[in-house]
């Protein structure tokens, strides 16, 4: 029971600092894999919701501009190789927009779902072992992509792989 009222009170923080929360849904959607998104992040499953879908919508349609709104600056991206640069400039990001939402990552992102995400403790929401990184910009508000991480992206597909052949494997 204590469990609960310290993410009762997480919510309570949260929803002080948004005009109209959807207290029904982020009581419903607030547990993922790491914890209370509330707690974690210091924003609610709504405005996470509100954010995958805006993702999602812009993945889908293939808007520049749209994807770009839901960046966060600065950009942290990690290519393949696991080289780090941050890219701290909108016309930075423009410039190598198609490396880092390349097929892979789009097609990760049209499918974005809240109870996939997990989260980590004053870090963000993260999907694909940490491919995306999702971080509100202040308490209540709704997140943004802040971390592409190529490389993790690639392990996920490889854990993915593996994880199919094996459930092949013991369906046989």
């Amino acid at each position: 029971m204590p469990e609960t009222a310290g993410v009762d009170n997480c919510l309570l923080l949260v929803w002080e600092n948004q005009a109209d929360p959807d207290q029904m849904f982020d009581r419903a959607n607030d547990t993922v894999e790491g914890g209370a998104i509330s707690c974690a992040t210091g924003t609610s499953p709504t405005q996470y919701a509100q954010a995958i879908q805006a993702i999602r919508v812009a993945a889908r349609s293939g808007d520049r501009a749209a994807m770009l709104d839901n960046v966060g600056i600065p950009l942290l991206y990690l290519d393949a190789d696991g080289k780090r640069r941050e890219l701290r400039d909108p016309a930075e990001i423009e410039t190598v927009f198609d490396e880092i939402f390349d097929p892979e990552m789009l097609r990760m992102m049209r499918d974005l779902d809240l109870q996939q995400m997990a989260v980590e403790n004053q870090a963000g929401g993260y999907f694909g072992l940490g491919a995306l990184w999702l971080v509100p910009e202040g308490p209540g508000q709704q997140p943004r992509i802040v971390t592409i991480n190529r490389q993790a992206l690639n392990e996920a597909a490889v854990a993915s792989s593996a994880g199919l052949a094996q459930s092949t494997d013991s369906e046989q």
